[in-house]
């Protein structure tokens, strides 16, 4: 069943399913494995249909399905890529500086450590 998705409608769900990959640290993997499967977006829309009547038990269907049809065409996958990486960047980033400032407090700890011997 092919349907019929406005351009508001398909830039809300990849929104939604960009926000949910960064809000959660996962994009780096999804990112990889969305640039692995480019080639196969097709295909893979069309197995997320053939899942349809399972997924409708986790999800709600008509998204799911609307979902599938943004996938089928590549320029809607690479813009999900630009958008995971442009959230990821964004949410993450303040996490990312802490991490790196608490590592190097613990190396230069470390180091102090060494050098009064």
């Amino acid at each position: 069943m092919i349907i019929e998705i406005s351009k508001e409608r398909t830039n809300e769900l990849i929104e939604k399913v960009a926000t949910f990959i960064a809000e959660r640290r996962m994009g780096a993997p999804a990112l990889m494995f969305l640039e692995s499967v480019k080639p196969l977006n097709f295909i893979g829309s069309q197995v997320m249909y053939f899942f349809a009547p399972f997924a409708n038990v986790l999800f709600q269907g008509k998204e799911f399905e609307e979902f599938a049809c943004i996938l089928s065409e590549r320029e809607n996958l690479q813009q999900l890529i630009k958008r995971i990486d442009e959230l990821d960047e964004k949410i993450n980033d303040e996490v990312r500086k802490r991490e790196k400032l608490n590592r190097q407090k613990f190396w230069n700890k470390f180091k102090k450590i060494f050098k009064k011997k």
